[in-house]
């Protein structure tokens, strides 16, 4: 009985298909790039000599393996369709850093997931740039454009939002590296306020910014001239 209400209504509302379509693919989007951005951490943990992740199943593209319940599912989706706006999280990749040979290998690691989150804004870019030249009829499809500079966007977004250097994102751990353990300490007992600042930087700076590369990555609008 849902489904044909739904169909009669995006019958007479088409635009509300529409919504919903894009809605599923801003939500597919995100979370394939936190899939790879985990898959990241994972695999260089395994190449630096830990197995954890491999051990655990996470050393996978498979989304259900990062699925957190509440955090990739629950939360951003009822956030996405009541609020059009998205936050979530993916099931953080566990390692040993016992096990790594590299000294510097937790800063590797952290380091990882935004580079590949970067590594996915870069390519999607250059991409759509190669496509463009062999079919120009895409830069005529809004939707098509729309869609490519959206992953880009994303990609890019994520990235800076993971390298704050605030527990528990990637940023505490890359400049845990270059600080005294002390002050580690105290970075790592600030608990609940790093994600509140965390927050308060992705809604009032993190957008600027990410604007910004998102020009540098696009040639300042070149790419979708």
């Amino acid at each position: 009985m849902y489904t044909i209400k739904l169909r009669k209504r995006c019958k007479a509302h088409p635009k509300l298909l529409t919504d919903i379509a894009s809605k599923i693919f801003i939500y597919v989007v995100i979370v394939f790039s936190a899939v790879i951005h985990e898959y990241s951490h994972g695999f260089v943990a395994n190449e630096l000599g830990d197995p954890t992740a491999k051990k655990l199943g996470r050393l996978t593209l498979n989304p259900l393996a990062h699925i957190d319940l509440i955090g990739t599912v629950i939360v951003p989706l009822t956030l996405l369709f009541l609020s059009g706006s998205f936050i979530g999280w993916a099931k953080p990749v566990p390692y040993d850093p016992r096990n790594l040979r590299d000294r510097k290998g937790e800063f590797k690691i952290a380091l990882s997931g935004p580079v590949a989150n970067l590594g996915i804004a870069g390519i999607t870019s250059l991409l759509f740039f190669v496509i463009r030249l062999i079919f120009p009829v895409v830069s005529g499809n809004q939707t098509f454009v729309s869609l490519t500079a959206f992953i880009i966007y994303v990609n890019i977004f994520l990235a800076l939002f993971n390298l704050i250097p605030v527990p528990p994102l990637d940023g505490s751990k890359i400049i845990g590296s270059f600080i005294p353990q002390r002050i580690r300490d105290k970075l790592s007992s600030i608990g609940p306020l790093g994600l509140i600042i965390a927050l308060f930087l992705g809604v009032l700076i993190i957008p600027y910014v990410a604007r910004f590369i998102f020009a540098l990555f696009t040639a300042f609008g070149y790419v979708f001239g």
